[in-house]
């Protein structure tokens, strides 16, 4: 199929307005907020994971990549697997104190334990 006939990704067929111009919605990334202003929330979780206890940290406020990193760093300093989807973190077992304990150690001052 050559380009000039694949459907438009946009999801818009056709306009009788001859000043129509489509306007790409902005993809703006919010900022990451300091660790000090993050009110980050601890929660233990087993609710679709076959019995098995997750600790999720949910309500981060910033870009991907810096929730990717926090993940990261809260996975090695539990010494446990995890991953970070729809903007949660993701930590096997229950893993509670020691992300308080670190999150505490690095300036998110404001985090609470579920």
């Amino acid at each position: 199929m050559s380009k000039k006939n694949k459907p438009d990704t946009r999801g818009i067929v056709f306009s009788t307005d001859p000043n129509f111009k489509y306007e790409s919605e902005a993809n703006e990334q919010e900022e990451t907020l300091p660790p000090a202003k993050q009110k980050l929330s601890i929660k233990l979780d087993t609710k679709q994971r076959a019995g098995k206890a997750v600790t999720l940290v949910q309500n981060f406020i910033g870009i991907e990549d810096d929730l990717e990193d926090l993940g990261k760093k809260l996975k090695n300093h539990c010494g446990t697997g995890g991953s970070v989807k729809d903007r949660l973190v993701i930590i096997q077992g229950d893993q509670r104190d020691k992300i308080l304990q670190w999150l505490l150690k690095n300036g998110y001052n404001n985090t609470r334990k579920l």
